[in-house]
């Protein structure tokens, strides 16, 4: 096995997962992309980082990407005598719009494009499995490398699959982006135990349909995105959140949690209309708005 001369690019698009009530299991690339460079050197390792969490990231092994990227060659059987990386980062982190996800989907790329062959080695496929390994779910990574609409899962056996779905053209997104952040670990320990099976039915419901809602029914987001299973438990950790998701909702708006949040995301109907600039409108002060479309492309050599 070779490395390949010469940096390569890869630009990976932030994601919001669960949609509401597709806990888990759906996702969405959004236009909002990451870049970054990586080169194999004659030793050590060379970490930059510029926008979120420069400063604050470690610049060594623990970096995320570098974890991901020595997976990557660990699979792919030899790992290099160097490593020069290269991070401009524009997704938020800690916000519920897969950073981790990105940063892991760029590692497990970028190892594979310093490998001459590399893409005959791991396929699309491989990819998502080692990415959704590392990330411990496919939610975030299956539409951060595919782009797009995603439902996502894991068989019993412990593989991962992905499976893309339409969006109607017509459908954009508004994100609410709190200033201060909220770990996924401390989100998903507020959840509890167990549910009641009341609660799953009309979660397993509106997640059906949520799916033809995104795909060609874009009236029925509002009533697709309701959820049952995990947005309420999580209040006491983004009280601030909750309530715009429910203000936002009593007036007819499809808002939902990002993720493990705090940023909230709500559906609307394309960047540049009226009711996205009203939408934008809302934002709280001392929070980010942002109008994104949809991406439908995932990670991208750049």
């Amino acid at each position: 096995m070779t490395f390949v001369d010469g940096p390569v690019r890869v630009r990976v698009p932030a994601t919001s997962a669960n949609l509401g009530p597709g806990f888990d299991t759906l996702g969405l690339a959004l236009d909002l992309r990451d870049e970054l460079e990586a080169e194999v050197i004659a030793d050590g390792l060379l970490v930059e980082v510029s926008g979120y969490g420069a400063g604050q990231v470690p610049l060594d092994e623990r970096h995320l990407v570098v974890r991901a990227m020595r997976a990557t060659f660990d699979r792919l059987g030899k790992q290099p005598t160097g490593l020069r990386l290269t991070c401009k980062n524009v997704i938020p982190h800690a916000r519920g719009l897969g950073s981790s996800s990105a940063a892991i989907v760029a590692g497990v790329w970028l190892a594979r494009e310093l490998v001459a062959g590399g893409r005959l080695l791991l396929d699309e496929a491989a990819l998502l499995d080692l990415a959704a390994q590392l990330e411990g779910h496919p939610d975030n990574v299956a539409p951060a490398l595919l782009g797009g609409f995603v439902i996502s899962g894991q068989d019993a056996d412990g593989s991962f699959w992905a499976v893309p779905a339409g969006v109607d053209p017509r459908i954009s997104a508004v994100v609410f982006v709190p200033s201060s952040p909220v770990s996924t670990e401390a989100a998903r320990g507020l959840l509890p135990a167990e549910v009641p099976h009341a609660d799953a039915a009309a979660n397993a419901g509106r997640t059906a349909l949520l799916v033809a809602a995104l795909s060609g029914r874009p009236e029925e987001l509002l009533r697709a995105t309701e959820d049952r299973l995990h947005q309420s438990y999580r209040r006491s950790a983004m009280p601030e959140s909750l309530a715009l998701v429910e203000a936002l909702r009593a007036d007819g708006v499809p808002a939902v949690i990002s993720g493990a949040g705090p940023t909230v995301l709500a559906f609307a109907d394309g960047p540049d209309s009226a009711a996205t600039e009203a939408l934008l409108a809302r934002c709280p002060q001392g929070w980010g708005g942002l109008a994104l479309a949809v991406s439908d492309t995932g990670a991208v050599s750049a």
